[in-house]
């Protein structure tokens, strides 16, 4: 598999916009042939892993052996029938036999799907369904019982499933058993085949009624977006990336498998987003991208250990940090910092910050990103302390990722969500909504016959839902999201609308609002049905002249209602599901403004009625 005529990787003409990820495959086997391309650590109990060069607990593939192992395992994927154009599920945590079938697939011209691990039932039976697939990849026993029902589901293509762990198999395809030498000529021919307009990988987001959509990417929308994020990233040659976030999310994508390929970089593994700062210590990257939630988490464990300190010592850390703080302001107002300053800055992160850093491992960043959610400014403001700053960048699935970031080479505003990449045009509508329009904007959602329904309109422009605003030097600030999506600060999609329908179903609860955008976890208001609840206590032998305010605080209610919370989780995903609830008395409606005249729901007036309601769900 290492022949001439597959590591030649040159496009048809020589021009970026010909690129195709298997050509770069080939070409960093080629020129960067004995550079490591995937670290990642073993688990007990591995078995179908490649064999690699193992070095302080990391196992690691160079890019010449990433080239020759696809190739071979690409030879598997099509004895078992896996040709040009069919799409494949995936099902796994971060782990070498997930990243490595992306490409395998892939160099046999055909589109990998990543699937959430912690989707619904419904929701894996919809996406086998939508794309047509005939083969699934998952990882063990808890994935084969999610996707064993859809074997003889008449409505669902699927044929067979391949499972990496052993003791997991049973009657499915061993993972182990892929590996292969290609032998035959006819497939080799048409190995790294695919073209810049081929699908590339189709990646699945929620819709406004919670239903996952198909975003079809091509190789040329991905490269594109690729080559537009190095134009504003400034990062040292073959730079390590610490591959954590599902491999199902388009940032991850993005930044753990296309990115790399493009860069030659390093990609460390994480199999449990959990465990991304015990890998981000032992790794010390020079780039790092947390959504909110992990910057936090972050935050608060160096907050935790500053509070242990003796107060000369917080003293101290404070100063410098001040010093820090003083310096990213001139940057970001695009002025070069006064000399004496800059050697003030330089002192204290010598001496001061460095020092910190380096115990949790990021010394060493160039370029710290978030996206997904709005960032907190208190977080924000507390890693500009360390002279950290987080570039906030902002896209959708069907941008390819980032459609605008704030970047330290062509700059920054703290709180915006930064400027548009080259690959796209940024416009707001009438109503603010922004429009983007471009070369790594999506070809649009795939149809359950292979067809693909465009979402752009007659001039190319894709309406995200989202409202916002740009100030006269471009920076664009979000201000709303039309369609309402909820996005917890994990960087989960939410449809609140799905999962208020799924409370809404047991007759006592007669209103319902979600809440959680930025936050780790969902919460809501419920409403007692006034009618339904009257009845359902006589039915129950609740007494029957009881107000419905009565009924809220009655314990018979209070535990059926907690059954009926019980009973929507159950058939919601872990992201959709409610922690926490409040139960009231009182109905929402037109008049007292909850309501709009037509009778929907007017989320941000009952968000601020019931402040202090939605921030005590929130308290231990």
């Amino acid at each position: 598999m290492t022949s001439a005529s597959h590591l030649t990787g040159e496009p048809p003409d020589g021009t970026p916009a010909r690129w195709t990820l298997p050509q770069l495959l080939a070409r960093n086997a080629r020129d960067h042939a004995g550079l490591p391309g995937l670290s990642w650590q073993p688990a007990d109990g591995d078995a179908g892993e490649p064999a690699g060069v193992r070095n302080g607990g990391w196992t690691t593939l160079t890019w010449a052996e990433i080239h020759e192992h696809t190739g071979r395992l690409a030879a598997g994927y099509a004895a078992l029938g896996v040709g040009r154009g069919d799409h494949v599920l995936m099902m796994m945590a971060n782990r070498p036999e997930h990243w490595l079938s992306d490409l395998a697939l892939v160099r046999l011209g055909a589109v990998p799907v990543s699937v959430y691990g912690t989707a619904a039932p419904e929701q894996v039976a919809h996406i086998a369904r939508n794309c047509r697939a005939r083969i699934a990849v998952v990882e063990g026993t808890a994935q084969t019982t999610v996707w064993e029902p859809l074997l003889p589901d008449p409505g669902t293509p699927l044929e067979r499933l391949v499972v990496v762990e052993e003791g997991a198999v049973g009657r499915h395809v061993p993972y182990a058993a892929l590996l292969r030498e290609p032998a035959e000529e006819r497939f080799t021919e048409g190995l790294d085949a695919a073209g810049p307009q081929d699908p590339l990988t189709v990646v699945y987001t929620s819709g406004t009624t919670g239903e996952p959509k198909g975003v079809v990417l091509t190789h040329r929308q991905v490269l594109a977006n690729a080559r537009a994020l190095d134009a504003v990233v400034e990062l040292p040659p073959h730079v390590e990336h610490i591959c954590y976030l599902p491999l199902a999310h388009i940032a991850e994508r993005m930044l753990g498998i296309y990115l790399p390929c493009h860069r030659a970089s390093h990609v460390y593994l994480c199999p449990d987003p959990a465990g991304v700062g015990a890998v981000v210590r032992k790794v010390h990257p020079a780039q790092f991208f947390g959504v909110p939630r992990i910057w936090e988490k972050l935050c608060a464990a160096v907050r935790a250990v500053l509070s242990l300190m003796p107060a000369e010592q917080r003293e101290i850390i404070d100063a410098a940090c001040a010093v820090a703080r003083e310096h990213v302001g001139y940057r970001e107002r695009g002025e070069t910092p006064p000399a004496e300053l800059a050697e003030r800055y330089a002192r204290a992160r010598e001496d001061v910050l460095v020092p910190l850093l380096a115990a949790g491992g990021l010394d060493r960043v160039t370029w710290a990103a978030s996206a997904s959610a709005p960032m907190p400014l208190d977080v924000v403001d507390f890693w500009a302390g360390f002279g950290i700053v987080i570039m906030d960048a902002w896209g959708l699935t069907e941008t390819t990722g980032v459609a605008t970031t704030n970047s330290p080479r062509t700059g920054f505003r703290i709180g915006s969500v930064g400027r548009p990449v080259e690959s796209v045009e940024v416009r707001l509508a009438a109503d603010g909504e922004i429009e983007v329009r471009g070369e790594s904007v999506f070809s649009g959602y795939l149809r359950p016959d292979g067809s693909v329904r465009s979402g752009l309109d007659a001039d190319g422009w894709l309406a995200t839902g989202d409202i916002g605003r740009t100030d006269e030097d471009g920076y664009l600030w979000l201000t709303d999201r039309k369609k309402e999506m909820i996005v917890t600060s994990t960087g989960k999609n939410v449809s609140p609308a799905l999962v208020e329908n799924a409370l809404k179903e047991h007759p006592l609860i007669g209103q319902a609002l979600v809440h959680g955008d930025r936050r780790s976890y969902l919460v809501a208001l419920l409403v007692l049905d006034a009618e339904a609840a009257p009845a359902w206590a006589a039915a129950n032998g609740v007494e029957a002249d009881a107000t419905v305010a009565a009924l809220v605080r009655h314990p018979a209610v209070r535990a059926e209602v907690a059954r009926a919370v019980a009973a929507a989780n159950s058939r919601l995903s872990r992201s959709e599901q409610v922690k926490r609830y409040e139960l009231l008395a009182r109905e929402w409606g037109p008049a007292t403004g909850e309501l709009t005249p037509s009778l929907k729901l007017r989320r941000r007036v009952v968000r601020d009625k019931y402040a202090d309601a939605l921030s005590g769900l929130y308290e231990d």
